[in-house]
């Protein structure tokens, strides 16, 4: 019987097939045959510009997973690392249990009884086709339609119908599979990516470093978008994309539900080919416990595109998922300008910012407390985290309390923190931590000294520092004191150990590489001290790193306490290698930079789509779109990373990269998760502090046991803002950058130099109540002419709709007398002047900017 569906004239191979079912179009093309097995797949098809390609093995081959009982929660294998160590070590206590989940039966996808088939009946029907199947166990049916809006997708809508009572996971069809010589890269997004199989499974499934060599099936609590995506060498990817709705809800109604698991995501197919696959239930969850007769159905998707696999990831997020959209309902209760003057109250405070000053050693130091997990603290570690803020907020402000009560405390904590007599660890910083009651520096998670954290502790802070301090040649002594062992611990092959044994100097966590951005280190070096021996070892650096982290999609993390699991450090090695292009105009760093940054899309939530729906948040009514993950990025996913149980954080250093990457690329999705990260997100900030809360599952807890996070949301909320600035008014709002902050991400320091308004110099000053505005969305940004005869006013809006406000001027805030001879746009078509007035009406078009000068007599 001969069966033909849409057919398309161009298509090379369309000549009618006996006993054949077709879908197709100008796009792709799929062909299934009726042999004695079944209705299989015979040939599928993609268009690659005006050639037809064959996309991988067809197969067209279905599996249903079954238990009697539910099966075991256990786990029983014991893994190893690449240097043969058991994995993970006992000490860290976090990522046991999530390891332990993620190694049950079930999990490494070895549970059940297993059912592959081919269905035996497939009927064509007005724009689709049914196939049906009936197994011992149960009644599969499976619709199958070309999207008349994504012509590159096909829907396909599953039913499962129990014979029998148990447990059921119905995977999504094998439509096609790749063999590994073909792949060029695979990803599910938040968990893993890479360009080829990685045998040591830990490195794969722990570390995210490559293709893991089994069928794993991943939870959606740490998926960012829920896509597998493989891409072949033939240019072409293939994805399955669950339908809106189908993962789990984080906050469901009134609690947490962030690690409910409904859809199982995995790279390969049952039998471990490489084939994107959904499975729904996930057996031996709640959903996955049938009774017979009772039916279960789900809606995916395939999609067959032409391209690599960060254009099918776009195709997700914006065609499926409508990621976008979502910036419609941000809309904040305070503007984030207002955030940071609530910050700047609440760590001119000692007792609510619980800032300390210690005797160390004959030297008056001072640092935060920090009450989460350090190695032999009692309670009594301290920590600064980001100086570039600390100077700049003493610089902007002219504050007397921060520069004389702050800033020399800070600064001897910083100098005493680095190794100044001789030995192995001189130069480098002895540890980010201090214990106030032994007075010591210990790191996070041990007794040892990692060349990154010289890199940041040392180098990092002390050239921000530089930055303000120019002409501080003891500072410059110290900095050059940290390159010289940067370059002593460089390999010749420009990489360096993780961590080294504080005692015996013995290389430490063996098993893994440092593939993070140690190399900025030496960079800042060069910058301050222009040694071009520094630029040199930096781009020697980068270049390994691009070889062994970059191109295959390798990294590693810089949070202790989670033994490296890749982090936000992902983020930062973008913004690290863009300054190195800066530096040096090597086209291969600003490549590398957007790579990078593409890659760290993957851990920025996507799912699940916020709408309006009613939560009840502690009490508090909320809508969900004021609670969403879709927009917020991890502090570390995967496998073993703390958003399995806290969810994402609202540390969002990564906004200004974006915005900046968004204007390098034109690429639109950079812009919308900087925005759905930045904007609306009150439900998280401490309304007594202005802090938000650090982790997602934490709501609106302020602070918490992190006061020093305070000054990183200042910085990254900063250079946000800034980022915003430059693009908007198409450089005309232009500001020199520092270097990133240590540890969290890419932010950078600002307010060190003067920069250029609409062609004046300026310098950036926040001076509270100089100008006030009424609109949480409305965001306000002043500097100083050099001459000091001129105030700039750079209003934005945050928001996709227009806005109006009227902004109200206090001169005096400025403090030496003086007087408003005329307010004026600078800016065209933005209104006209209104003389000598403190309070004029300001309109804005969507994310629009409007720059006002105020002459001063």
């Amino acid at each position: 019987m001969l069966l033909v569906m849409v057919g398309y004239e161009g298509q090379a191979d369309a000549a009618p097939l006996r006993d054949s079912l077709q879908l197709g179009n100008d796009r792709i093309w799929v062909v299934w045959s009726h042999t004695g097995r079944g209705w299989e797949i015979i040939r599928v098809q993609v268009r690659i510009g005006a050639e037809w390609r064959n996309a991988g093995v067809p197969s067209g081959e279905y599996t249903l997973l079954y238990s009697k009982a539910k099966p075991a929660t256990g786990h029983h294998e014991v893994f190893h690392t690449v240097a043969g160590t058991v994995f993970p070590d006992t000490v860290y206590k976090y990522q046991i249990n999530a390891w332990n989940e993620a190694t049950t039966p079930v999990a490494l996808n070895t549970a059940g009884e297993v059912f592959h088939f081919f269905p035996g009946r497939g009927v064509a029907g007005p724009g689709s086709i049914l196939f049906t199947q009936e197994t011992e166990v149960a009644v599969v049916r499976t619709e199958w339609s070309l999207d008349p809006v994504n012509p590159s997708d096909i829907t396909v809508k599953h039913t499962l119908i129990p014979k029998k009572t148990g447990y059921f996971s119905l995977a999504s069809p094998t439509l096609t599979s790749l063999s590994a010589k073909d792949l060029a890269w695979a990803t599910v997004p938040g968990y893993f990516q890479g360009n080829a199989i990685e045998p040591h499974f830990v490195s794969a499934y722990a570390y995210g470093q490559g293709v893991p060599d089994r069928p794993v099936v991943y939870r959606e609590r740490c998926a960012s978008t829920l896509s597998p995506i493989i891409s072949s060498n033939g240019g072409w990817s293939f994805s399955v994309i669950a339908d809106p709705g189908l993962g789990r809800n984080p906050w469901a109604n009134d609690h947490i539900t962030h690690q409910d698991w409904q859809i199982g995501l995995s790279h390969m197919n049952r039998r471990s080919q490489l084939s994107p696959t959904l499975y729904f239930p996930v057996l031996g969850e709640p959903a996955s416990a049938l009774h017979s007769g009772q039916k279960v159905s789900y809606g995916f998707r395939f999609s067959l595109r032409e391209g690599d696999w960060y254009g099918t990831l776009q195709h997700a997020i914006g065609d499926i998922y409508h990621f976008g959209d979502g910036l419609a309902l941000r809309h904040n209760r305070q503007s984030l300008t207002g955030r940071m003057e609530g910050m700047l109250r609440y760590l001119s405070d000692s007792r609510t910012a619980l800032w300390n000053v210690e005797e160390y050693k004959g030297m008056k130091i001072g640092a935060q407390s920090y009450l989460g997990g350090v190695v032999g603290s009692q309670r009594d570690a301290m920590k600064n985290s980001d100086y570039g803020a600390m100077w700049m907020v003493a610089s902007m402000t002219g504050s007397g309390w921060f520069r004389d009560s702050i800033l020399p405390y800070a600064l001897n904590f910083k100098l005493v923190q680095q190794q100044t007599d001789t030995g192995w660890f001189r130069g480098a910083a002895i540890g980010q931590y201090y214990l106030a009651k032994r007075k010591k520096f210990v790191e996070e998670w041990g007794e040892f000294v990692e060349p990154v954290s010289l890199t940041y502790y040392t180098m990092l802070d002390i050239g921000n520092i530089l930055l303000f301090e120019g002409g501080n040649e003891a500072l410059k002594g110290r900095l050059r004191l940290g390159a010289e062992t940067l370059l002593r611990w460089q390999k010749s092959d420009g990489s360096w150990d993780v961590a080294y044994d504080r005692n015996a100097h013995r290389p430490l966590f063996t098993d893994l590489q440092d593939l993070r951005p140690t190399f900025y280190g030496l960079l800042v070096a060069y910058r301050i001290l222009k040694d071009e021996k520094y630029l040199k070892a930096a781009e020697k650096g980068a270049d390994w790193f691009i070889a062994k982290g970059i191109d295959p999609g390798h990294f590693i993390g810089v949070c202790g306490d989670a033994r490296y699991a890749p982090d936000f450090a992902t983020a930062q090695t973008a913004q690290c290698m863009l300054d190195l292009f800066d530096v040096s105009g090597e086209p291969r760093y600003k490549d590398a930079a957007i790579r990078a940054a593409r890659m760290y899309t993957t851990s920025i939530y996507t799912q699940p789509l916020a709408g309006h729906g009613a939560r009840l948040v502690k009490g508090i009514p909320r809508e969900d779109w004021e609670i969403s993950q879709s927009g917020l990025s991890f502090e570390h996913g995967g496998i073993i990373g703390s958003a399995n149980g806290a969810g994402p954080i609202l540390l969002c250093s990564h906004s200004g990269l974006f915005i900046r990457m968004f204007q390098l690329t034109g690429d639109s999705l950079f812009a919308e998760m900087a925005r759905s990260a930045a904007i609306g997100r009150d439900a998280f900030v401490d309304s007594a502090t202005s802090v938000a809360s650090y982790y997602w599952n934490a709501m609106n807890k302020g602070a918490g046991p992190y006061p020093h996070h305070a000054w990183w949301q200042i910085g990254w909320i900063t250079d946000y803002l800034m980022a915003e600035a430059q693009l908007r008014s198409e450089g005309k709002v232009l500001f020199p950058r520092g270097f990133v902050t240590p540890k969290v991400g890419p932010h950078q320091t600002y307010g060190f130099a003067p920069g250029k308004i609409a062609g004046a110099s300026a310098t950036l000053i926040s001076r509270a109540g100089l100008v006030v505005q009424d609109d949480p969305d409305v965001e306000v940004i002043t500097a100083l002419a050099t001459d000091r005869r001129r105030l700039f006013i750079v209003v934005m809006n945050d928001r996709k709709d227009d806005r109006a406000t009227e902004l109200r001027l206090d001169i005096t805030k400025l403090g030496a007398p003086a007087k408003v001879l005329k307010v004026s746009v600078v800016d065209a078509g933005a209104g006209s002047a209104v003389s000598g007035k403190a309070a004029w009406p300001v309109s804005l078009g969507p994310y629009g900017i409007s720059i006002w000068a105020v002459d001063l007599e």
